[in-house]
């Protein structure tokens, strides 16, 4: 069983317009070495299609380090450019390991896959709602606009007519 709660959470990248996961966040949940994760991904090359498998690209990469901070390669960190796989190859993955925690660790991962898109799907039928919203809010502002303006004169005080001066007028003549 997953260590912490959600081992998972943040783990699912959006990369080339797919969800993805790290080989070695994947090797991590299947409790195998990221070489022999890679190893097998080499030795079934055909159960791992490049629209569903791929290699990070270096700027791809470069840019995950710098949002991670991992070390470099001089300093014992990732000397090749890591594999990524959705939610289909990791599956595929756990059944060229073939084991027993892999198996129940791919089960898991797709789960997480499938959350991870109801959320999103959740969250589009919430914006598209909030959406509605501000446009109500926005024709209710310009009404309440156009009805200040026409509450502005009568709110203004009268204007002040000029008094006629009772008594004795030098201006009178």
């Amino acid at each position: 069983m997953p260590e912490s709660p959600d081992p998972i959470h943040g783990r699912i990248l959006r990369i080339r317009g797919h969800r993805v996961i790290l080989d070695a966040d994947l090797a991590r949940l299947y409790d195998v070495p990221n070489k022999r994760l890679n190893e097998q991904v080499r030795r079934n090359r055909d159960k791992f299609p490049n629209d569903f498998c791929f290699h990070l690209s270096t700027e791809e990469a470069n840019n995950l380090k710098s949002q991670f901070a991992t070390s470099s390669s001089e300093h014992g960190g990732v000397r090749k450019l890591p594999w990524v796989f959705t939610e289909h190859e990791a599956l595929m993955a756990a059944n060229v390991l073939r084991s027993p925690r892999a198996t129940k660790m791919a089960i898991y991962v797709v789960r997480a896959f499938i959350k991870q898109r109801e959320t999103i799907a959740t969250n589009v039928v919430i914006l598209k709602r909030l959406a509605e919203v501000d446009k109500t809010l926005l024709e209710h502002d310009t009404a309440l606009q156009v009805l200040w303006k026409r509450l502005q004169p009568l709110l203004a005080p009268p204007p002040i007519r000029p008094r006629r001066r009772i008594g004795f007028n030098s201006d009178n003549g």
